[in-house]
Formats: structure tokens, sequence, C-alpha cells
């Protein structure tokens, strides 16, 4: 059975038998993806650098470490830490938990989608970071760092685990960006990421890569992000 999955209203993405387009995804995959990632990278660094540390010291107002960190899954199964600006209050678990027991219909969005459109952990600085994704772009760093790419799976927590057996995400390196990111995200669950990672694996190249790369610009514009 082919898999179609519809990134947007008129892009579809479908795994191909082609020996040839086998051998050139193979050819990126394997050498010119890492090259392009980390010539876009130290390229828009000067920009994104300054960026990321004027947001740092804004977020540090409140006394707290502006930046968070958290345990991820990388490629082949390896665990590395993603990096982030905190859009968070410092005691996000315990808040969401009791949140959590405390609204029904939260904890079937949370089970659903893995994430609360009114969720509240955020803090004011933080909801104004995620609707333009911003708290994302220290993950620059990871992404030279070897650990993520710019583009390819959203990078999932180790609990989330049981959600991937079988799919293509431990073959790739995670995204700041991807399949999923360019979509009606907010308005699929959490199990479709899925789904999305296995379409990316099959239709990866150039080519993809840089209309994913142009698509998330018009997501970031659109403020869409929560």
């Amino acid at each position: 059975m082919t898999l179609h999955v519809r990134v947007n209203e008129d892009v579809a993405v479908s795994p191909t038998s082609s020996i040839n387009q086998f051998k050139s995804q193979s050819f990126y995959k394997r050498y010119a993806k890492r090259g392009l990632d980390i010539a876009l990278v130290l390229l828009f660094l000067p920009i994104f650098g300054p960026l990321v540390l004027i947001m740092a010291a804004v977020t540090a107002l409140d006394g707290s470490n502006p930046f968070y960190s958290q345990l991820r899954v990388g490629m082949n199964g390896r665990f590395f830490r993603i990096w982030k600006i905190r859009t968070m209050t410092v005691d996000a678990d315990v808040r969401l938990e009791s949140f959590l027991k405390s609204n029904p219909e939260a904890r079937a969005e949370w089970n659903k989608h893995q994430k609360l459109k009114n969720d509240p952990r955020i803090t004011s600085v933080g909801r104004f970071l995620r609707k333009a994704s911003l708290d994302e772009l220290p993950q620059l760093f990871n992404v030279l760092q070897g650990s993520m790419s710019l583009v390819g799976p959203r990078p999932m927590m180790p609990d989330q685990e049981q959600y991937y057996f079988g799919s293509a995400y431990y073959s790739l390196r995670p995204g700041l960006t991807g399949l999923w990111q360019i979509s009606e995200r907010n308005e699929s669950s959490f199990v479709d990421r899925v789904a999305f990672d296995d379409a990316y694996s099959q239709s990866m190249s150039f080519r993809t890569d840089v209309k994913t790369l142009l698509k998330t610009v018009l997501v970031v514009i659109r403020g869409t992000g929560y």
C-alpha cells in the first residue's frame, strides 16, 4: 500500500521505487544534506545568534535560567539534549499535572496532541516566542553539533517512543522543521507525526528540504505556533 501524506492543499508526498531516485536520495542523505545544514547555519548565524541572545536576556528578567534543555531521542535511538529559549514557568511539570488532574477536557487534548492550546505553564514572553516559533532557534547549535538537521522529524521525548515503533524516525536526524511543522499541525493528532516522518524518509531530497525551509518561513510569519 502506498502512503500519501498531504502537507498542504497542493503538495502530496509519496514513496518511489525508482533506482536512480534512490541512489540520488542516498547520496544526498549521506553527504550533501549535512553539508547543506552546516552551510545554511553558518550563513545565518550572524543574524540569528544575536537574536537568541536578545531573547535570552528578555526571558531572564524573571530571574531564572533563560535556556531550557530536554532529553530527546535522535538518529539510531541515541539520546541528545535539545535546546530552547525557556517559555514556561520554572514549576512547569508540577503545574501541568495539577492542571490535567482537574480538567478532563485538557487531559483528553493532551493525550491526543501532547500539547495544549491554553497551556497554564506558558509565560507571557513565552507565548509570543512560541507563536513565532522563535523559542526553537537555539536548536541551530544542535544542528551544528550534528544531533539535529534543519529538516527532519520533530524530535521525540523518550516516553513517546511507543508511538514510533517501526517508523523511519530512527534512520533520520530530527529536524528543526519538517513536513509536520508546515502542515495543519495543530489539527493533527500526535500519532500522525509518524506518517509525516515516514513520508519524509521516502521523499527526502535537496528540493524537498529547500521547499520545506521556505514554507517554514511562511508558517513563522503566520504565527500559528503555540
